[in-house]
Parts: structure tokens; sequence; C-alpha cells
């Protein structure tokens, strides 16, 4: 397990010197506790419907979490890491930009879990900077990692303090899931709900972009728009029911989606990597890119 106390964690020589000092920043562990109503919840918010009972009732004997559920957790703890150390921060240019998410243990329906959070990667881009946190959330009792989460996020107008450009390569969190030239494997639609957003929100991210309509048009938009890590639950629940079980995913945030539209997910099989790509039909528009998961066994289909 990764040793979180440890000041020189993700250090780097080639980073600026504002860097280096932000990755060595601490903050307390964020707790999580839960219950079998809140994974019902996240299932129901990426659209889980009243047939799948092993996703939305908690006495069939296969009830579970949606993988992609390991988003929840670690939410709070990354929304609370401080990113004012950056030149001429402004949070309302922040951009979610990719998210990866490895599943450590078996995924409990219920507990107590606690995420810890440190800066991993900084990159000048030169407009902007490209931040990537590292968060490992651990079941409290028992100290199991489950999950771990990057999320990397950018800022527009903070770029221009020197250092990295280049991101370092660290395998399935950063690989760039190029679709083969060829015809998907598998293609699934699934229109969203004019009410989804305002029902993932409940999962824990309350920003009114996703609700109300004055803030949203603040941000230049028509209407508020869906969350991405929603657009990614849908997307990985499509996968899981095509494919089986995944140990990790990880997707680009390349569009917006507006409740109430269609996604189109294509997915392509490659040993024991599924890429994929989800798009708005109506719109034609990119939503996830660079996207894939890696399975946990290439040969068989979860038994769903």
């Amino acid at each position: 397990m990764v040793d979180f106390k440890d000041p020189e964690l993700f250090a780097d020589a080639e980073d600026a010197d504002i860097v280096k000092e932000a990755k060595r920043l601490q903050v307390e562990p964020t707790e999580y506790n839960f219950t079998e109503r809140d994974v019902i919840l996240y299932n129901l918010g990426i659209g889980a419907t009243h047939e799948e009972l092993q996703w939305v009732y908690e006495g069939d004997e296969d009830f579970g979490a949606i993988p992609t559920f390991g988003v929840v957790p670690q939410f709070v703890a990354a929304s609370g890491f401080p990113s004012d150390w950056l030149p001429d921060y402004n949070p309302a240019k922040l951009l979610h930009g990719e998210q990866y998410m490895a599943i450590k243990a078996p995924i409990p329906t219920s507990g107590e879990l606690v995420s810890d959070v440190r800066l991993m990667e900084v990159l000048d881009k030169g407009k902007a900077a490209a931040c990537t946190l590292c968060t490992q959330t651990r079941d409290k009792r028992t100290g199991q990692v489950i999950f771990e989460n990057h999320q990397t996020s950018f800022i527009r107008g903070s770029g221009g303090f020197g250092g990295k450009r280049v991101g370092s390569d660290r395998g399935a969190s950063t690989a760039e899931n190029t679709p083969p030239k060829r015809a998907p494997d598998a293609v699934v639609e699934e229109q969203t709900q004019p009410i989804q957003a305002a029902l993932y929100r409940l999962s824990g991210d309350y920003n009114p972009l996703h609700i109300q309509p004055e803030f949203a048009a603040i941000g230049g938009f028509a209407k508020p728009i869906l969350h991405g890590l929603c657009s990614m639950g849908i997307s990985g629940k499509h996968v899981f029911k095509t494919f089986g079980a995944y140990k990790d995913i990880k997707v680009r945030f390349a569009g917006v989606i507006y409740p109430g539209e269609t996604l189109v997910i294509s997915m392509w099989k490659e040993g024991n990597k599924v890429i994929f790509t989800t798009k708005v039909k109506e719109r034609d528009s990119p939503v996830l890119t660079a996207a894939g998961v890696t399975l946990v066994d290439d040969s068989t289909k979860a038994k769903l």
C-alpha cells in the first residue's frame, strides 16, 4: 500500500519549485460512511432500472454496486484538495479532464471507508495547468484498499510556471486507448432521463452547474449539463454488461450531455482490454474518448 504520509511521495526532479512544495501538501483523510441505500441510489443515478434487481433491490442474492461506484467515496477527498497554490488560480476555470479508477478488492455494499489524497503530477501546458490527484480509498476497519482514483483537471489561465510539460506513462491510467480501425464489437444506446442529473447529484456532486439553469448559463450552457462521472458510470455499466468484470477503467471527458439526450457507447475488445467511446446521438458529439477497461477475465462475460 502506498504511504500517503511520505512527504516525498510522487516527488519528481523535473518539477518546478511550486509543484514540489504542492506535492508535499497533506490533508486530513476523508471518511465516507454508506449503506445499501447509497449503493442503490448510485446505481439508479447511472440508469439501472427496476428490472435489474441485482442493482436496485438489497434483498437480491446478487445485490451489488455497479463497478464505477468507486468514484463516489473519493469525490469529497479529491474536491477538497487545495489548488490555490497555482498562479492566477480561478476555480471557475477548472475542467475535469480525465478519470482513472482501479478496483483493488471486492466492493462492499455498506461500511466505513477512508480516502487519502495527494498531488500526483502537474504539467505546465502553457496557458493552462494539468493537475492529477491520486486518491486511495480503504476500509476503515481493516485497512484494505478498495479503490484507487487518478483525477486529472485542467485549470485554464494557470500555466507558465515551468516544469514538466509531458506526463509520465502510468500504464492503464494514461493509456490513449485509440479505437482500432474496424467496426465495433458492440454498440449500445441509452437515452438519459430528464431527471438524470437531479438524481445523480444525490451521490455527492452538488455542483449547481448540473441543476440550476442560471448557474449553467454563466458557464455558457443552454441548460444544466449531466455530470461527467455520470456519463462514465453509464458507459462503464454497459461495458460491464457486455464484456464482464473489469479491474480498472479510464476515460477522457470530451464533451457535454444534456439530460434527456441519448448516449451511444461503441466497444472494441482487444485482448484483455475493452476500448470504448461514447457520443451524444442527437448531436453526433463526442462525450468520452481515450476510454478503456482492463478485464478481470477476457474469456468470459459476467453473469448478470
